[in-house]
């Protein structure tokens, strides 16, 4: 029985969560938000996201609040109006711009989750893929597939490795799952099969426009 209520501490100390600021039509989008929270609590894991507290971003940001892990929101000052937002629970770090965000969102984080989401999650998650293709960092990413919501998603990849766009290997950058803790599992699982298009490089944010403060590498 005291087994059973062992916490079981993961490999990450952070994962940086991409979702959307709409809750979706399905409350199963709402579900798995909250479920992904109180899995990384129960995990010892703390969050990173986009800040504020509308939307999935808030779900899944109050759960691991409360459960009494620790939440970074990353935002630009100009979406920090509470009108546009809503109040970010936790840390605040207030950054000049989007991608001023996502570096630092990326390298306070040791692996990625994206939930359901749009235009802004997705431009977010294909980034991050993107830089491990290219070997700016190894750190694991992963969609959370509520209800099949990532199946064109998936099978738009597998198309484009079918048409020699994508190698096959670097299909495997990204892990999926139906719920969070099958997700959290296999990405701490996950290993690299992908070769880095520059993997022997000591790739720098400025690289990417950024200031070398924005490192993102391990």
């Amino acid at each position: 029985m005291e087994r059973d209520c062992e916490v079981k501490a993961s490999k990450f100390k952070r994962i940086c969560v991409f979702c959307g600021s709409s809750q979706g039509r399905k409350t199963s989008y709402q579900e798995a938000a909250t479920e992904l929270g109180k899995v990384l609590v129960s995990r010892n894991i703390d969050l990173v996201y986009g800040g504020g507290s509308i939307g999935l971003m808030g779900l899944v940001s109050q759960a691991v609040h409360d459960g009494g892990r620790h939440v970074m929101g990353v935002i630009p000052k100009t979406l920090m109006p509470q009108e546009l937002t809503g109040v970010t629970v936790g840390e605040v770090k207030a950054v000049s711009g989007m991608h001023q965000r996502k570096a630092e969102m990326a390298r306070h984080s040791d692996a990625f989750i994206a939930l359901p989401g749009g235009y802004g999650t997705l431009e977010e998650l294909l980034e991050v893929i993107t830089w491990a293709q290219l070997g700016i960092h190894d750190k694991p990413v992963g969609l959370l597939n509520v209800d099949g919501y990532y199946n064109s998603l998936l099978s738009f990849i597998d198309k484009a490795v079918e048409e020699g766009f994508i190698s096959p290997n670097a299909r495997y950058i990204i892990v999926s799952a139906p719920t969070a803790k099958e997700l959290v599992k296999k990405l701490e699982e996950y290993e690299a099969r992908h070769e880095r298009v520059a993997s022997k490089l000591s790739w720098e944010m400025e690289q990417l426009g950024y200031s070398h403060n924005y490192d993102i590498s391990r």
